[in-house]
């Protein structure tokens, strides 16, 4: 801006001495003592400074600066110094990418065999499970040039931008051989080609299929994408010749777990009686990146309560504030619906322990993001396979708190929105997924789904009647328990696990010694 200001200033200076120059051409009696050819000069200067003030004022925007590529950033030439020893649990993935690795750096064995090296290397799966990392570990296990760019960079309104985009970035990493280009949310530019597809997204699929295509033998470029919606990618993206392997990179199981949160403590200071493998079984279904967050934010909640060491203390408060929400500090809840919060969440904790599905590590009235109350359960091993009477059992435990409520007053409250929803997506996947309904053994697809979604949803309702019925059942036969669970949270607020332990076994003891 102060560029253009001077520009402008020495400009209106030209003009107006120009103007006189002229002005003293065709009126001799004005004395102006310059020689002819200083006058042309001046005027020369003045139009060349007018072009150059007109090049300052152009709109960056247009289609030229659109066009270079040159202005994506410069981390794309960068040469990461990330390696597989950053890169914690996803041991068999890997040792899948070993195979790539020793290509680029031993491409002469493969050569000598008449093999060829992959093209394309698509990692599918959750957001936050490593996908972006794996990459920078792969060119710097390799030494190569890491090009970063995201999906979205090649979308553009101007017809051709993307295309031009594309074959830049490929032109440079033939130029800086070898290299791995790294394209992020490739469902940005590779969804599936339809009558109704943009045009522009379109030449940039196509051209991206034709760069993935036309790779010569001798220059050793890798194509690396993530995508966390496969589903939604064109079929001539994903046939061998393009992208020839599909990794699948899901959430970390227990041991990975334990070796990511080992990864994101080992610069913390640690109570010498925390244990990781503790903590990893408690956070069940989470992803590296959410690991990572729980450690950052157990350091920040240590520095907060002025400690110099971070304890176990810090670690659950760290795994509630990511699953939970953050705790509202001054709540202003009336004691009429804390009553009925209370009741609710003692129902999910009463059926949860009868029904025994999850352990119960923490029932709260504490209010929590949008929660007025929750239940913390974690299951006490990892499951992959689950029967239809668990399925159920987990829908009863949802609907118990509804339930609870309808027992305890009378009447239902709003209190359930998010427990309905859990339970109608459970009892939607057992119905349309899993064949666990009068519908038979079949798994129905989108269409079918569409226009028979009337018999779909009572196939639904039946499930989750059920379930609803039995949550119920179980509230009635154990309303001492229920009350007792919800007296001691509203005296207390919060409930762990061994205090539920022992108000369960308390009257379980009284009821034997009844009969």
């Amino acid at each position: 801006m102060q560029k253009k200001k001077i520009v402008f200033l020495f400009f209106l200076i030209g003009v107006i001495s120009s103007a006189l120059l002229i002005l003293s051409i065709f009126i001799p009696s004005m004395n102006v003592d310059v020689s002819f050819g200083d006058k042309l000069l001046i005027i020369a200067l003045t139009v060349i400074l007018f072009y150059y003030y007109r090049s300052l004022n152009e709109d960056r925007q247009l289609m030229p600066s659109i066009l270079s590529i040159e202005s994506l950033n410069q981390k794309e030439r960068d040469k990461p110094d990330i390696s597989f020893k950053d890169v914690a649990g996803l041991e068999e993935i890997k040792e899948e990418l070993q195979e790539t690795i020793d290509f680029i750096n031993n491409s002469f064995k493969y050569k000598k065999m008449g093999a060829k090296i992959p093209k394309g290397i698509l990692f599918h799966g959750p957001p936050g499970t490593g996908k972006t990392l794996l990459a920078k570990a792969v060119a710097g296990e390799t030494n190569s040039t890491f090009l970063y760019a995201s999906g979205s960079e090649f979308v553009e309104k101007y017809v051709g931008v993307g295309a031009k985009r594309v074959r830049t970035l490929f032109e440079r990493a033939k130029k800086e051989a070898p290299s791995i280009i790294f394209i992020d949310e490739i469902d940005a530019i590779g969804t599936r080609r339809n009558a109704e597809s943009n045009n522009e997204k379109d030449q940039t699929l196509n051209q991206l299929l034709v760069e993935l295509d036309g790779f010569n033998t001798n220059e050793t470029v890798i194509v690396i994408g993530a995508t966390n919606r496969m589903d939604l990618l064109d079929e001539a993206l994903l046939r061998p010749g393009r992208f020839d392997r599909h990794i699948y990179v899901g959430n970390p199981n227990i041991k990975a777990r334990e070796k990511i949160l080992e990864v994101h403590t080992k610069n913390k200071p640690l109570d010498k009686s925390i244990n990781i493998k503790e903590i990893a079984q408690k956070t069940t279904g989470l992803s590296g990146a959410e690991l990572a967050n729980i450690a950052n934010e157990a350091a920040i909640i240590a520095v907060r309560n002025k400690k110099n060491i971070i304890t176990s203390i810090e670690f659950d408060a760290a795994i509630e504030r990511i699953l939970a929400g953050l705790e509202v500090k001054s709540p202003s809840v009336l004691l009429k619906e804390k009553n009925i919060v209370a009741i609710h969440e003692a129902g999910h904790g009463l059926v949860s322990k009868v029904v025994n599905t999850d352990l119960i590590q923490k029932i709260s009235i504490v209010p929590r993001g949008h929660a007025l109350g929750y239940v913390l359960k974690f299951p006490d091993e990892e499951r992959y396979l689950f029967t239809e009477s668990e399925l159920l059992h987990r829908i009863t435990c949802l609907l118990a708190g509804r339930a609870a409520e309808e027992f305890k007053f009378k009447e239902i409250t709003t209190g359930a929105k998010d427990d309905l929803n859990k339970a109608t997506d459970i009892a939607r996947e057992m119905v349309c997924s899993y064949g666990m309904s009068s519908l038979g053994t079949l798994a129905l697809d989108d269409i079918y789904i569409r226009y028979n979604y009337d018999s779909i949803r009572l196939e639904i309702k039946k499930i989750t009647d059920k379930a609803y019925s039995e949550a119920l059942s179980i509230i009635e036969e154990n309303s001492e328990i229920l009350y007792e669970i919800a007296s001691t949270l509203l005296k207390k607020e919060t409930i762990d696990k061994n205090e539920l332990d022992d108000i369960y076994k308390k009257y379980l003891k009284e009821s034997t010694l009844a009969t």
